[in-house]
């Protein structure tokens, strides 16, 4: 039998919000078990750019990071936000550690591709992209990986990579080893049918049900690649995902994804 992983995303509403930060952080330390979490940036990024004039690029959830995108997304993902959840877990009695994919050569990127959109700086991922072998290694040792947003090429380029990408990756090259459950944790107690209702939770989509909600416009936006992301890992071996409220994590008002 595999021994059983726990995978968190948390996303930026949460981040930009200090009090909830660090109510999500107390309730993460003392989930039993290995551990894994995964954080987007916020809108510290965004808002540092709009004080410089520059604005923000979003396309179906995803930042659009041209050069100066980069180095501004790269000082708050990897260093202020990372360092400052490393920091808290640290005072809650986990031992984390802060990464980039480009620490330990964990996760190593593709720059994407320009097709009909030119991304700029941003990383594609692969089957081959994460080192299994040294996350195994940490949470053996009991240390627990945080990861932030910014990957590399192994070139010396540094990337941006959507974090619902990466914790579906890491879950997905994990699941060979553990029994995966992926947890994607934001402001919202799960899918909702309408995002004025935080009761109007659907407990379960399937992939018929996700074509239906996509199609009519209840998923969209940054739900878009959440749930790509979320079906993707499903299909490659990860035993559960769920969508649930970063503050109610113990509580059975979320959303289960399944294939059928």
């Amino acid at each position: 039998m595999k021994p059983q992983l726990k995978i968190f995303k948390i996303g930026g509403g949460i981040i930009d919000h200090a009090p909830d930060l660090l109510e999500f952080l107390r309730l993460f330390a003392k989930v039993s078990g290995p551990k894994i979490l995964v954080h987007g940036g916020g809108k510290g990024a965004s808002d540092m750019m709009a004080s410089l004039g520059i604005t923000p690029r979003m396309l179906n959830g995803r930042r659009i990071t041209d050069e100066v995108t980069l180095d501004i997304v790269t000082m708050f993902y990897a260093g202020k936000t990372n360092k400052q959840i490393v920091a808290v877990l640290q005072s809650l009695g986990v031992n984390a550690l802060g990464l980039t994919g480009a620490d330990g050569n964990v996760i190593l990127a593709t720059k994407r591709p320009v097709r009909e959109v030119d991304y700029g700086f941003v990383g594609d991922l692969n089957e081959e992209s994460i080192n299994v072998g040294l996350i195994h290694q940490l949470l053996t040792l009991g240390i627990t990986p945080v990861f932030c947003p910014i990957n590399h090429d192994g070139k010396g380029q540094l990337l941006n990579t959507n974090a619902d990408t990466i914790a579906a990756s890491v879950a997905k090259a994990l699941s060979r080893q553990y029994a995966v459950e992926l947890h994607f944790c934001f402001e919202k107690r799960g899918v909702l049918t309408d995002v004025a209702d935080e009761k109007s939770v659907i407990s379960k989509i399937n992939l018929f049900d996700y074509a239906e909600l996509k199609e009519s416009g209840i998923i969209a936006d940054g739900m878009l690649p959440k749930l790509e992301n979320a079906f993707d890992a499903l299909q490659f071996g990860v035993d559960k995902v769920i969508i649930e409220h970063a503050l109610f994590i113990d509580e059975a008002l979320k959303t289960e994804l399944c294939l059928t």
